[in-house]
């Protein structure tokens, strides 16, 4: 174990991403006795951040100021490599006062191939690289419900052990870096599927005469359940969708799921249909929704294709 970066409650973690994740992160993390840390790109996120009793930073920069570890909560690749720029930046101002080991723990759901190579970049410059998207929704990352599916190298992910079970204490650790978010991509399809399949059901069944919270109460109690009927059949049926993650955070995914599949040369017919439905949600104004209100577009073109007729 690199000690330089073993870590331990009561010290400082910096968390990059104040959205509804990373703000359930930093929850998690101070209910185990860590001090965080915040930043985001967005100033109103930052104002949030501190409301609920935490303390924001100016930059990524300065964070390294206080802490060795930071963990990313970012919307994609993109933004975790922002990130590394400001860091590979600071570190070039202050050589001597920047810590010998960073580690960052990356919690986004990103581009695999993107993030290998970005892990190999970054050993060359003495920083830890751990992949740690986690699969479950803020409220259930919030809870200690969610999973944990660890990309990188063993002995990086055994310096910050206690850190990453104060963040899921269920952890899966599927290989190498990029290895995470091939597992994230792969198991999110079938949720969203899950999702897509338990709106179109209850859609399905209402011209039916069934009503929603009856045809729930079916899915529940027959082998049609699964765990996107137990976390969002009820938000389906009251109609109520604050956001726990988001439908345009989902299209993200299903997208990184095509580019992947196109590169293997596979059809993802399931996956092109509900990325598409996806997209007609945010083009009536439904990407900032809980993903459980795709049952709206759902309705929309039921409607559409009954007026057609």
């Amino acid at each position: 174990m690199n000690t330089s970066s073993a870590f331990v409650p009561d010290q400082c973690v910096g968390i990059v991403g104040l959205g509804l994740v990373g703000t359930a992160l930093a929850k998690r993390l101070k209910a185990a006795g860590y001090q965080c840390i915040g930043f985001d790109v967005r100033a109103e996120a930052m104002h949030v951040f501190e409301a609920a009793g935490f303390e924001a930073s100016a930059s990524v920069g300065s964070m390294l100021h206080l802490t060795n570890t930071l963990v990313l909560a970012v919307f994609d690749t993109t933004g975790v490599q922002a990130v590394v720029e400001q860091i590979l930046q600071q570190r070039k101002i202050q050589v001597q006062t920047a810590p010998s080991v960073i580690t960052l723990i990356d919690c986004s759901t990103g581009d695999p191939v993107k993030l290998a190579e970005l892990a190999r970049q970054l050993s060359e410059e003495g920083i830890q690289f751990i992949e740690a998207p986690l699969s479950g929704s803020s409220v259930q990352i919030e809870n200690g419900q969610a999973t944990l599916l660890l990309g990188g190298e063993i002995q990086h992910i055994e310096s910050v052990k206690p850190l990453l079970n104060a963040l899921a204490t269920s952890q899966v650790h599927v290989g190498g870096a990029g290895m995470a978010a091939k597992a994230k991509l792969a198991t999110n399809l079938v949720l969203g599927l899950n999702r897509a399949a338990l709106a179109e059901g209850m859609v399905f069944a209402q011209t039916l005469g069934i009503q929603p919270e009856t045809f729930l109460q079916l899915v529940l109690n027959t082998p049609a359940r699964s765990e996107a009927a137990v976390v969002k059949g009820d938000m389906m049926v009251k109609e109520e969708f604050e956001p726990q993650s988001r439908i345009r955070q989902h299209l993200k995914d299903v997208q990184l799921m095509l580019d992947m599949a196109d590169l293997s040369s596979q059809n993802l017919p399931l996956s092109q249909a509900h990325a598409q439905l996806m997209r007609n949600a945010i083009a009536q104004g439904d990407g900032e929704l809980d993903n459980a209100a795709i049952i709206r577009q759902i309705r929309r073109e039921t409607t559409q294709s009954t007026q057609k007729k």
